[in-house]
């Protein structure tokens, strides 16, 4: 038996992603319905919002990205420099097709201006009421938060569809917590333990 097929997040990664696959088939309208959910939610305004470029199956964040640019925020995508570093976030360039960053992903290049975000959404295979959260695994996401709310405020919000929630999702000590998480039938904030 190998290491990976030992650990209880890896197979549960490999149920998500079908999962998510089919959800995002089964609701094409999700990002937009999303989108409208966070206008409802009546979250504050952020000065910097941080997005992702969505690869396969993952939630378009480019609905909410549209609400956010129109309630005056400015727009940063993720950049990995190296596999075991936080990301950087650099502002967005409508000039052609980003640039791969060091895995590959479509990214503003080292030439954009790197920005700290006081909002991250984040992309998920599957997420629970106390705003845990199950990635694919490199803890990009989870160095980053960390290293951001060491610096100061940031609000971490999950954007996935409601079907990708679980009663509950393992989590080890490096794990960062969402502040709530935002799907197609709307905005839930994470639960506290007390709750």
């Amino acid at each position: 038996m190998t290491a990976l097929s030992s650990d209880p997040k890896a197979a549960l990664r490999t149920e998500l992603r079908v999962r998510r696959t089919a959800l995002k088939h089964d609701h094409p309208d999700a990002p937009v319905q999303a989108a409208l959910a966070f206008e409802r939610a009546g979250l504050g305004l952020f000065g910097v919002a941080a997005i992702y470029h969505p690869l396969g199956s993952e939630f378009d964040p480019f609905p909410l990205a549209a609400v956010l640019v129109r309630q005056g925020c400015r727009i940063a995508l993720p950049a990995v420099v190296a596999r075991d570093a936080a990301l950087v976030f650099r502002l967005g360039s409508e000039e052609g097709p980003l640039p791969p960053d060091a895995l590959g992903v479509p990214a503003p290049g080292p030439g954009a201006s790197a920005v700290r975000p006081d909002l991250v959404i984040c992309p998920l295979l599957g997420f629970d009421r106390r705003g845990r959260r199950l990635g694919q695994g490199g803890g990009f996401y989870d160095r980053t938060l960390a290293e951001l709310r060491a610096a100061g405020p940031v609000v971490a919000i999950g954007l996935a569809y409601a079907g990708q929630e679980l009663p509950e999702v393992p989590t080890g000590p490096f794990d960062q917590r969402l502040d709530g998480v935002l799907t197609e039938a709307g905005w839930r904030p994470a639960e506290t333990d007390a709750t």
